[in-house]
């Protein structure tokens, strides 16, 4: 573990040192979707964060296990404790069951995360798989004198237990402004006080989706099942817990105020939240009509969208800025992604054509070096792409001979894209599927472009000129190099 790798925990509001606690093994949990409709782009800005985060800590030679849970039960419509269930609704709606509504969005999901090239999670456990362990999590706040039972629901005591803990120290709130605005009950409300958050609610009689408990037919609350599923998976102690800022009150709050009233003290270390996507400022959502799924960007289906943009692109927008920073979407950035991405892949497929020299005249030991510190400075994926510019600049003055560069710088330059830009900020190439068209396509404007170089060297002017020229009019653009030729087709 040479690297000093450093993260911002939202628990403490300060960079610092990662230390695992039971080093070279990690325990990572992630609040995964709700499975009731198509992923959208804020669910892909925490699928690609911590995907980062995933492919760094192996790389640094961690043992991870990383789990992202899947909501399909308990996650109501109004707020946490009030309304219908989000996947029960639809199930009405569309005259389902509600695990084929999850099971068609879960299929959808995973199909984008694969389209992005999120890498799977260690374990993906659902909400509806794990009732056993929630009522149990609900037994031992309930014996341990933090929640109590109301007309067949459970609730958590936020008073009584903030009178011990601090409830609200992940957020910042202050309980007390919080605790002075409780409405006295009129027969209307089963809680004790409006801070109060179910732990297990009473399944009415239209509702479809309940489980037996000691408290009657219902259903477990949404923000039992990660600390259940944690407990399960990482045990009462692990290392990181992270999901969207959104989540930091009431979801985590909760988890840390559960976790700690039923096994007395905190289960995660290091609490990490990405920040939101916004559109012209505001937060993307379905009310506002400027909400975009995943399938929409990649279609160029939405009223908002000028064109469809690959999942290469979402991807590279995302990690242009830090993730702790809000990505405000447009057209313009995505196409301006579009471009810097074309950049770097260009530049790295340059790699495999260049001859080496017996010297160099640049320096590229500073690069692997300086993606180093950016990675371990919080995961500052805008510097080590700042970075791989640079190395793309090197590139590209090699191919035109301004400069040159030895066997041995080249191979290094080699390794730090594939180790930065394809294992860790995980881009790719993307190969559209049209049963090979775009290869025999490339062949053709490969052979034209070759005997161009011939009709060059037999000083046939006019051959020459009419194939660089019906090419260009095509939209091709060409290049010449000391090698030979470049091309690419502009859109």
């Amino acid at each position: 573990m040479e690297q000093q790798f450093s993260i911002y925990n939202t628990f403490d509001r300060k960079k610092e040192v990662f230390t695992p606690l039971h080093a070279p093994h990690v325990g990572m949990y992630v609040c995964g979707p709700t499975v009731y409709g198509d992923a959208h782009l804020g669910h892909a800005r925490p699928a690609i964060t911590f995907d980062i985060l995933f492919r760094y800590l192996m790389h640094l030679g961690y043992k991870v296990r990383y789990v992202r849970n899947i909501t399909d039960v308990g996650h109501l419509e109004h707020d946490a404790d009030e309304g219908e269930d989000k996947v029960a609704k639809k199930a009405r709606l569309e005259q389902l069951e509600p695990m084929e509504v999850v099971q068609y969005y879960l299929n959808r999901y995973r199909h984008a995360m694969e389209a992005l090239n999120v890498l799977p999670p260690s374990i993906e456990p659902q909400a509806s798989g794990h009732i056993i362990e929630q009522i149990k999590l609900v037994e031992e706040i309930l014996n341990n004198g933090y929640a109590y039972e109301s007309q067949g629901s459970v609730y958590f005591d936020v008073p009584k237990y903030n009178k011990k803990y601090h409830y609200g120290k992940l957020s910042g709130r202050n309980i007390d402004d919080l605790l002075s605005t409780t409405r006295e009950l009129d027969g209307q409300s089963e809680k004790r006080n409006s801070a109060d958050f179910a732990l297990w609610k009473k399944a009415q009689p239209e509702h479809i989706m309940r489980w037996p408990s000691p408290w009657g037919d219902g259903f477990p609350g949404w923000h039992c099942e990660c600390t259940a599923m944690g407990k399960k998976y990482l045990g009462e102690h692990f290392d990181i817990h992270g999901g969207g800022m959104d989540l930091v009150f009431p979801h985590h709050e909760c988890e840390i105020a559960q976790s700690v009233a039923s096994q007395g003290d905190d289960m995660v270390k290091y609490w990490m939240h990405n920040n939101m996507i916004t559109v012209n400022g505001t937060k993307m959502g379905k009310s506002l009509g400027n909400f975009i799924t995943l399938d929409e960007f990649f279609t160029g289906s939405h009223r908002l969208l000028t064109q469809a943009y690959s999942p290469m692109t979402i991807r590279f927008f995302i990690l242009q800025a830090h993730y702790r920073s809000t990505v405000d979407f447009s057209n313009e950035a995505l196409q301006a992604s579009e471009k810097g991405l074309q950049r770097l892949l260009e530049a790295k497929s340059h790699l495999a054509k260049i001859t080496p020299a017996a010297t160099s005249t640049i320096d590229v030991k500073a690069l692997r070096e300086k993606c180093y510190e950016a990675m371990n400075d919080d995961m500052n994926t805008p510097i080590v792409i700042s970075t791989l510019f640079e190395g793309a600049k090197m590139i590209n003055n090699i191919v035109t001979g301004t400069n040159t560069i030895s066997a041995e710088d080249l191979e290094e330059l080699k390794a730090i894209f594939n180790l930065f830009m394809l294992d860790i900020l995980g881009l790719k190439e993307e190969v559209s599927s049209s049963d090979g068209r775009e290869e025999a396509y490339g062949k053709v404007v490969d052979m034209l472009l070759e005997e161009r170089v011939k009709a060059k060297a037999n000083k046939d002017w006019a051959t020459s000129d009419m194939i660089r020229n019906s090419l260009t009019a095509l939209g091709f653009e060409i290049k010449d190099t000391k090698d030979g030729f470049e091309w690419k087709l502009n859109k």
